[in-house]
């Protein structure tokens, strides 16, 4: 099934810093604590067992979790791991996602995925522990408009409706309409009549977070796929010490900003920290908190408090309190008894800059491990690459690489003037030996000369691939159409397309082809021919 393995470093699509972190560049070194190699996680291990809180998390959170899955059937596998969390020599390893529409972009899969597939390579390397696959869902981001669509094909499914607060306590009214939609499309394909009924009883649910579980879970029960809503009061009450370090004494802004005054100017800032990294949290809104002169207010509501009643109020109703981008990671890794965080370029990218705060809050730094990325393509694009004699692997150069060398290619005629240019430059050697002879004055002349003939040699070579593009203008047409195909918009396929565009003709063998495909501590990019 796989037909080419990239290292991530030669592909464009990955960012400076990323590229850095796989390279263990001494730019980034001070910014994790080990880098993902099977034998790091033995000192993970280690550092992760000393975590003094961890007696008392492990017995809330296998009781919340336990308490999560009241509504979900055939949790065998799930709670076994459950199961499992309350002994100390169980780790987790955690990957997280917004709630997207019928799971959004393809890399959701990949993602869990190369959770699951890593808690097996531990499981054969350490085999005194046990290890259980985490999936965190977002449930308290408030961004609808990232969320709320899936592609199917060319076409695109969205749910339109009025939105506040919590994305996860939406309620799932009108959706019953994307699966009509849905149905149209799936027409009568093999696994049509599957993937309506996956849509159909997952979004049977009170809300998009009861939703979103209820469809991993069917996707991947028999892995043991644990899937964890942290907006919930028992395990905001776990965190209460460290949320009251923020509002008091802004930890993670200061610790955050001590590590961006010794940035790399050469990477981008992923995110910003606020003075506050904390939300205030209603069925109605997620509001900024923002303190001036020792009073905290909501930015877009008018209510405000006091110090004392601030602190009380977190107290009294933790739940109401969320941590942003910046604090989301550190209440994780309070909870849970973890070793690794999976995630794509831009989370890693943002991980990157959190260890001194985790550092400030004694709290282990979990080893950082960018998850699998993978292009699948299906048997006809395979013969269309073969009729056009391209490889997948041309496909990921840039328009104008990929069509000066397909016309390179297809050409009767020689369009590289490399011969004429050498041969050109001989003849000025020998006029450079003439004028060093006569009058070395003329060599500027000789030299001028030179470089108007190799430049007049370099724009016939253009207008000679100019007009070849021309008369292979509908080859190159077919080729634009197939790159548009594997790669939509000019990005990477598991950023646009949805599991269902292939579950549709593959059914549950898509699941086992990537489970057997992706290595996730092998860092390149994976061709998959389905």
């Amino acid at each position: 099934m796989i037909s080419n393995k990239i290292p991530y470093q030669e592909l464009r699509y990955f960012s400076k810093i990323i590229k850095a972190y796989l390279k263990e560049s001494s730019e980034v070194q001070d910014l994790y604590n080990r880098f993902p190699r099977i034998e790091n996680f033995k000192d993970q291990l280690s550092e992760k067992s000393q975590q003094e809180s961890l007696a008392d998390t492990r017995k809330v959170l296998s009781r919340v979790i336990s308490q999560q899955y009241s509504e979900i059937d055939s949790i065998a596998a799930v709670n076994e791991n459950i199961t499992l969390l309350k002994e100390e020599n169980t780790f987790t390893v955690v990957t997280g996602h917004q709630l997207n529409l019928f799971t959004g972009p393809l890399y959701f899969l990949y993602k869990i995925i190369s959770t699951i597939n890593l808690c097996k390579a531990l499981k054969s390397e350490y085999q005194d522990y046990d290890f259980v696959p985490v999936y965190w869902m977002a449930t308290e981001d408030h961004d609808f408009d990232e969320i709320k669509f899936f592609n199917f094909g060319d076409h695109k499914l969205v749910y339109e409706r009025e939105s506040a607060g919590a994305v996860g306590r939406l309620d799932t009214d009108g959706l019953e309409n994307i699966n009509e939609q849905l149905n149209i499309l799936l027409g009568a394909s093999r696994f049509a009549e599957e993937l309506s009924n996956l849509f159909a009883n997952s979004y049977n649910a009170e809300n998009l977070a009861i939703a979103t579980r209820k469809l991993a879970h069917e996707l991947f029960k028999d892995d043991g796929l644990i899937i964890i809503d942290g907006d919930d009061t028992e395990l905001k009450r776990l965190a209460i010490p460290y949320f009251r370090n923020e509002l008091v004494h802004k930890s993670s802004f200061n610790a955050v900003g001590k590590t961006l005054e010794n940035w790399n100017d050469g990477f981008k800032i992923q995110v910003n920290p606020r003075e506050i990294n904390l939300f205030y949290l209603t069925d109605d809104g997620r509001y900024r908190i923002i303190e001036r002169d020792d009073r905290f207010y909501l930015d877009g509501n008018e209510t405000e408090f006091s110090k004392e009643e601030i602190l009380n109020e977190l107290d009294q109703h933790p739940e109401r309190f969320s941590p942003n981008v910046i604090m989301r990671p550190l209440y994780q890794e309070i909870i849970l008894p973890n070793l690794c965080y999976i995630g794509g370029g831009g989370e890693i990218a943002y991980w990157l800059q959190l260890k001194n705060y985790f550092d400030s809050e004694d709290i282990p730094f979990p080893i950082l491990l960018l998850r699998n990325s993978a292009l699948l393509v299906t048997d006809k694009q395979l013969e269309k690459l073969d009729a056009l004699e391209l490889k997948v692997t041309d496909l990921f150069k840039v328009d104008h690489e990929l069509n000066e060398q397909i016309i390179k290619q297809v050409s009767e005629i020689e369009i590289d003037f490399k011969s004429q240019k050498e041969f050109l430059k001989k003849q000025f050697d020998h006029l450079y030996e003439i004028a060093q002879d006569t009058d070395p004055s003329f060599l500027g002349a000789v030299g001028a000369q030179e470089r108007k003939q190799i430049k007049g040699l370099e724009n016939l070579e253009k207008r000679l691939l100019k007009a070849q593009k021309r008369k292979w203008n509908d080859h190159l047409e077919r080729v634009a159409q197939l790159k548009n195909e594997l790669f939509p918009n000019d990005s990477l396929q598991e950023r646009q397309a949805n599991f269902s565009f292939f579950y549709k003709d593959l059914g549950p063998e898509l699941l086992q082809i990537l489970k057997d495909s992706l290595n996730p501590l092998d860092p390149r990019f994976t061709v998959i021919e389905l």
